[in-house]
């Protein structure tokens, strides 16, 4: 089971549900954890009668809310502590301290900072990484309209002093009107569809995917976004 974080203030909700849904056509079992302070999911996915915790299934990905860790969640389901989930991926989306340690996000495969570049944005993402006490791997993944380098300089800034390693590259999503239609219909409709997002916004969803598995499979990640785009 690979354990992903993506950690920051911006909202990554619909972000990461189009990761795991690329994930699921490549016949990947994915939960997502929402753990965020907001817990925005709750009005985005679909779910019978929600609780303070539960589990609910959208689009062939499990979403959980309202755990304080993953022993919390294998409680809720019915296993031992020892035993693993039966996940090949868990997604947790993180904007605060502590369910970044309680759910052991230092140790993750992968972990995504996510971020815009308001002030809110950038200091609220990296509050959660404020507590660090070991250096952790980070890939910065950017919404702007034009990402320059005085944007970039400016998050390195700010994150001087904190205990962060960034990796060299990065990951750009254009902020663009057609995303942010595209993004409020499936919402509506209550599903996902990527037909309407932009080519640039699909290549970056296409390059996280393709790195969280871990190969190179970048050629069966771009056949899964156009099964989702052709909505087979």
């Amino acid at each position: 089971m690979k354990k992903v974080g993506f950690i920051g203030g911006y909202d990554k909700t619909d972000l990461i549900l189009y990761i795991a849904k690329i994930m699921t056509v490549l016949k990947q079992k994915v939960l997502i954890v929402d753990t965020t302070i907001t817990q925005k999911s709750r009005y985005i996915v679909p779910a019978m009668a929600p609780t303070l915790k539960y589990i609910t299934t959208f689009e062939d990905i499990d979403i959980a809310c309202g755990f304080t860790d993953l022993e919390d969640l294998k409680h809720y389901i019915g296993i031992p502590e020892e035993q693993e989930l039966d996940y090949d991926l868990v997604l947790v989306d993180t904007d605060n301290l502590e369910s970044f340690e309680s759910y052991g996000l230092e140790g993750a495969n992968n972990n995504y900072f996510v971020t815009a570049f308001d002030n809110y944005s950038l200091k609220k993402g990296l509050e959660v990484l404020s507590g660090l006490k070991r250096p952790i791997h980070l890939t910065k993944v950017l919404f702007s309209v034009d990402v320059s380098q005085e944007e970039d300089d400016y998050l390195n800034y700010l994150a001087l002093g904190y205990k962060i390693d960034w990796n060299d590259y990065k990951v750009y999503f254009p902020i663009d009107i057609e995303d942010f239609e595209a993004i409020n219909n499936n919402q509506r409709a209550s599903k996902i569809s990527f037909r309407n997002l932009t080519i640039p916004y699909k290549d970056s969803l296409t390059y996280i995917a393709n790195e969280i598995l871990g190969e190179s499979n970048d050629s069966k990640v771009r056949k899964a976004v156009k099964i989702i785009e052709r909505g087979v």
